[in-house]
C-alpha cells in the first residue's frame, strides 16, 4: 500500500498553501489562509478515502488528492478550450472548486471525518484502513464543504458553487437534476462542472492505478521469496532436518512483516 513520508506530507502542505497565496487575493485569501491554519494539524494528515482499494486511503492522502485534482482540472480545461469549448470561468474559479470539492472529508470544526479502523477483521477482510467517525453529524461531503466555507466567511462565485457542488457527477444522487434535464433552459450554463468531474475521475483512477501497481509489486515479491524459500528447503542437507539459516531468513523475509 502506498504511504507518504513525513517530508512528502510537509511538501504537499507547503505546495497547497503556496497555491492559495499565488491564486487568491484580498480578503478572500486571508480568510482561506485562516481556515487552512485552523485545520492544518488535521487536514495535513487526513486520508482521502477509507479503503485501501479506493484512492489515497493513507495519511496525507487528502491534500495529495486535491492537489492532483487541481492539476488535472487545469490540464483538462486547456484540452477543452483547444478543441473549441466555451470557457466562461477563470482559473481562479476552477482552482477554488477543485481544492474544496472534498473539504467535507476533513470533518467538522473539532472532529475528524475519518478515524482509524480498529477492527482487525475489517482491515484484513474488507481493506478498511479508516472508518467514518460515528460521532460526526451526518452530512454529504459536499454539504459539509459548503458549511465549512460559510463558517469561515469565504464567499464563492456562482461558477465556483456549481463546480464544487457537481464535481462528484452522478455518483451523488442529488446531482441528477443538474446533469439530466429534459428542459434545455435548465441545462448547465458552464462547462466547469464537466471539467471538474473529469479531473476528479482522472485523479482518482490514477491514484488507484498507483495503489494497484504497488500491491502487484508486493505480491510478486512475496511469490518470489516463497519460491526461493521452497527451493531452499528442497536442497539436501546432512546437517540437520531443521531449516538452513538461509532458508529461515527467506521465510522471515516472506512472513516477518505479515
Amino acid at each position: 500500500m502506498k504511504q507518504l513520508s513525513e517530508k512528502q506530507i510537509l511538501d504537499n502542505w507547503n505546495k497547497l498553501i503556496q497555491l492559495i497565496e499565488d491564486t487568491f487575493s484580498g480578503e478572500r485569501k486571508e480568510k482561506l489562509l485562516e481556515m487552512y491554519k485552523y485545520f492544518e494539524e488535521r487536514m495535513s494528515v487526513a486520508p482521502a478515502s477509507g479503503k485501501a482499494a479506493y484512492h489515497n486511503a493513507m495519511v496525507g492522502g487528502y491534500v495529495e488528492h486535491v492537489l492532483h485534482v487541481t492539476d488535472c482540472a487545469l490540464q483538462i480545461k486547456k484540452l477543452w478550450e483547444s478543441n473549441g469549448a466555451t470557457i466562461n470561468f477563470t482559473d481562479e474559479e476552477l482552482i477554488f472548486a477543485a481544492l474544496h470539492h472534498d473539504l467535507g472529508k476533513v470533518g467538522d470544526l473539532d472532529k475528524d471525518y475519518y478515524i482509524p479502523q480498529d477492527s482487525e477483521w475489517h482491515r484484513k477482510n474488507k481493506g478498511e484502513i479508516f472508518k467514518h467517525n460515528p460521532n460526526l453529524q451526518y452530512m454529504t461531503v459536499t454539504d459539509r464543504a459548503i458549511y465549512l466555507l460559510n463558517h469561515f466567511g469565504i464567499q464563492m462565485s456562482e461558477w465556483e458553487y456549481i463546480g464544487l457542488r457537481l464535481t462528484d457527477g452522478l455518483y451523488e444522487e442529488a446531482n441528477k437534476s443538474y446533469y439530466i434535464s429534459y428542459n434545455p433552459d435548465w441545462s448547465l450554463k458552464s462547462n466547469i462542472a464537466y471539467i471538474l468531474h473529469q479531473a476528479d475521475s482522472m485523479a482518482t483512477h490514477i491514484e488507484y492505478d498507483e495503489w494497484q501497481r504497488l500491491d502487484e509489486d508486493n505480491n510478486n515479491k512475496i511469490q518470489t521469496n516463497f519460491k526461493k524459500a521452497v527451493d531452499e528447503r528442497k536442497k539436501p542437507t546432512d546437517v540437520s532436518p531443521q531449516l538452513s539459516e538461509k532458508s529461515k531468513d527467506l521465510f522471515d523475509e516472506l512472513f516477518g512483516d505479515k
